[in-house]
């Protein structure tokens, strides 16, 4: 199963830029599925829960802005908006209106993706369970405590930071690289150390991990469903 980043939907009328977004947005491991007008779009989020609408303002029929307006609330999912040049009022309207972001066209594809990355992040982070509980061991990131065998373990912010990422997406295997930016270490050797503190605090076997496993040449995963 491919670890995406997250579901994205696209919409423009433009299919020039749909099928460039699309695949600019592919290349960077994220699932998405396209709608040609506001219309299109509101069929595919009644079926379809998305973690992030790439929205064009000016479309024919429904705009964007009124998109954005009739279902935000509905659908709770952010929406980076796309904006001509010179409709500064409409970017305004739009934050005003509910959208997270928006971006002026033209725009650099790398600029879209850092900002998606960036609500994504910022999304992950408040929708995370603070206290998880497995097979009699429980993590509670709000008191940075973990309890195992009737023991309890204190959490340093360094423990938390991985803790919550990977709490975010059960399953994912995150490579050294990507557990070094998110704690702002480059260091392999100190992030295994870190990873063999963490097991000792979650594993019944240390030595033999069945939640915070790793997976050969890629990384460590950590399982709690």
């Amino acid at each position: 199963m491919n670890n995406f980043e997250g579901h994205i939907l696209v919409v423009d009328d433009d299919e020039g830029i749909r099928n460039l977004v699309k695949q600019y947005l592919n290349e960077n491991n994220f699932l998405v599925t396209t709608a040609n007008n506001a219309e299109d779009a509101v069929l595919k989020v009644k079926v379809i829960k998305f973690d992030l609408i790439v929205l064009d303002i000016m479309m024919p029929g429904k705009t964007g802005l009124e998109f954005t307006q009739e279902n935000k609330n509905k659908i709770n999912t952010p929406i980076i908006l796309l904006t001509a040049k010179g409709e500064s009022s409409e970017r305004v309207t739009g934050l005003e209106t509910g959208a997270d972001d928006y971006l002026p066209k033209p725009f650099e594809p790398k600029e879209l993706i850092l900002r998606i990355k960036n609500i994504l992040n910022k999304t992950q982070s408040k929708n995370i369970k603070r206290v998880i509980v497995f097979d009699n061991i429980t993590i509670d990131l709000n008191k940075n405590i973990i309890s195992n065998k009737n023991k309890e373990f204190k959490i340093n912010n360094t423990e938390k930071v991985i803790l919550e990422r990977m709490i975010s997406s059960p399953g994912k295997t995150f490579s050294r690289d990507e557990i070094g930016e998110v704690i702002n270490l480059d260091k392999e050797r100190s992030i295994d150390v870190i990873i063999t503190r963490l097991r000792k605090k979650i594993e019944l076997d240390p030595k033999n991990p069945k939640y915070l496993q790793t997976i050969r040449g890629e990384g460590y995963v950590l399982w709690i469903e």
